[in-house]
């Protein structure tokens, strides 16, 4: 009678010990050159904790949720005279190892708890963390104070303001909605920190190419006016320079792609032709200037990116974003297609985000697919342009050329591609 129920709670205390065995081979590598009796615990006490919270989880059950609650404040009273030990041996004041352990108990209470997934995760995830001390310590070392106000300013627009913010719309043609636009500014946000990131962790040392790519991410248009100005004092290096600024402009269309289908799921099919064509046009054209260039890295530094986050940028960008919704709701009403077209070649000027945004949220009720792939692609070509003029009035014509040609060759392929695919937006 008593056979299954038996079974089930050795197999949940077996996971339980399992689990403890996990974080102490992490623990227990982590300290072998100590000698024995000189750490906390190692890879058998860390099962035996672990097995210890199965076992209090179970007598829990049947004397009442107190005695696991006792359980785990013994071992925490357990374990502070041991760590008060190692403190006067090695003079280290880490509790690392003592939360670990305390973590191992209660990872072990919930496996006998029916939370096998949840315990088994939790417990990777600690394992994982713990493993990566040495990366997050010189990643932390690596963080300038700009970065880390950038990191809490993000969290505070997303995780804070926008819950709170009403999501209906207001104003003329109940265009404005709070929540929208500032979810659109946590995205465009999140992109360009990503892209902050990787820039920083890929750096130019690997050379024109990747900072590009990862450069792009942050603003294309800021990429090409600095490896402009490289080209000036390093002629010797414009096909590098060159592969860096049209990676650059091939990353902004695959997040156009990304920030439309945020928006309106159904663009992506008939806006991945386009885009796609341009992107992989595009990156060839800036992989054979890598390759001729000889894969030079950019000894005049690499692009000077603005403050991975900054609240005044955020707030400036939700108003230009709110009064390109309002512009297009009104062009749209005015002048139908034709003034959509003309906005959206106007904002593309300055920035492709705010018009991306704008034409994708009229996509949902009030213009076609069909209308808003040319109104984005529109924007798209226009920022485009405004790049190749940069690389030939910063850069000189040698560098001009070899950004301009490419990328409007990538554009008149994309729009082919979007005209004989056009049945995919009606």
């Amino acid at each position: 009678m008593t056979a299954a129920p038996d079974l089930i709670h050795l197999y949940t205390l077996g996971v339980s010990l399992a689990l403890g065995l996990l974080i102490g081979l992490e623990r227990g590598w982590e300290t072998r050159e100590r000698a024995e009796g000189r750490r906390i615990a190692g890879l058998r006490t860390y099962g035996l904790i672990g097995l210890l919270g199965g076992v209090f989880a179970l007598l829990a059950q049947a004397l009442g949720a107190v005695t696991l609650g006792l359980g785990f404040l013994g071992l925490a009273v357990l374990l502070v005279p041991a760590w008060y030990r190692r403190y006067r041996v090695s003079g280290d004041l880490g509790i690392t190892s003592m939360v670990a352990a305390l973590l191992t108990f209660a990872f072990g209470a919930l496996a006998v708890l029916d939370h096998l997934f949840l315990a088994t995760a939790a417990a990777v995830i600690t394992a994982l963390l713990l493993d990566l001390k040495p990366q997050l310590h010189a990643w932390l070392r690596k963080l300038t104070p700009r970065e880390l106000n950038a990191s809490f300013e993000l969290l505070l627009i997303s995780v804070v303001l926008l819950p709170i913010l009403p999501n209906r719309g207001y104003g003329p043609w109940q265009a404005l909605n709070p929540y929208t636009i500032w979810w659109m500014v946590v995205l465009i946000a999140g992109i360009g920190f990503v892209g902050y990131f990787a820039m920083k962790i890929g750096g130019a040392r690997y050379g024109a190419l990747l900072t590009g790519i990862t450069g792009g991410l942050v603003s294309s248009t800021a990429v090409t006016l600095t490896l402009s100005r490289l080209a000036r004092t390093a002629p010797g290096q414009v096909d590098a320079l060159g592969s860096g600024i049209l990676a650059a402009c091939g990353t902004m269309f695959p997040r156009i792609l990304l920030v439309a289908t945020v928006v309106n799921p159904a663009l992506f099919l008939p806006l991945s032709v386009p885009v796609g064509i341009t992107t992989a046009l595009t990156y060839l054209a800036a992989f054979v200037l890598w390759r001729r260039a000889g894969r030079q890295a950019l000894d005049g530094g690499e692009p000077v990116l603005s403050n991975p986050f900054q609240i005044g940028m955020a707030i400036r960008f939700s108003l230009l974003l709110a009064a390109i919704l309002l512009l297009a709701e009104a062009v749209r009403a005015w002048w139908g297609n034709a003034g959509l077209y003309g906005l959206a070649a106007l904002s593309g000027l300055t920035d492709v985000d705010a018009i991306n945004i704008s034409v994708s949220r009229l996509s949902l009720a009030s213009i076609s697919r069909e209308v808003a792939v040319a109104a984005i692609f529109t924007a798209a070509t226009s920022n485009t342009v405004v790049k190749s003029l940069l690389a030939f009035y910063v850069g000189g014509a040698t560098l001009g050329w070899r950004v301009a040609l490419p990328s409007l060759l990538a554009l008149a392929m994309g729009a082919l591609g979007a005209f004989f695919t056009s049945g995919l937006a009606a």
